[in-house]
């Protein structure tokens, strides 16, 4: 093989290795860029996901609260109720 022959496979070699470097860049920061993606979408979920839960417990406490009065006012009914029974005795 001559001078020449050697300089094009070197050549060859070379840029088939920088094709190659470009095409696995390119694949790695196409990866890169759906995974990132994929990441940000799940947190969206987990934000909404974070918000439902507080609004729900924020309800639950409304609730319990109601629940809280209406609890007192049975206690003070049932209160009277056994005062009237004691009486009645």
């Amino acid at each position: 093989m001559s001078e020449h022959d050697w300089t094009e496979v070197v050549g060859a070699i070379g840029i088939f290795a920088l094709l190659l470097s470009v095409i696995t860049v390119t694949i790695v920061q196409v990866a890169k860029t759906r995974r990132a993606r994929v990441v940000g979408a799940r947190e969206e979920e987990y934000r909404r996901l974070a918000e439902s839960a507080v609004q729900a417990q924020e309800a639950n406490g409304r609730v319990l609260a109601a629940l809280d009065g209406r609890l007192g006012v049975m206690e003070s009914r049932l209160v009277s109720v056994e005062r009237v029974l004691k009486e009645v005795d």
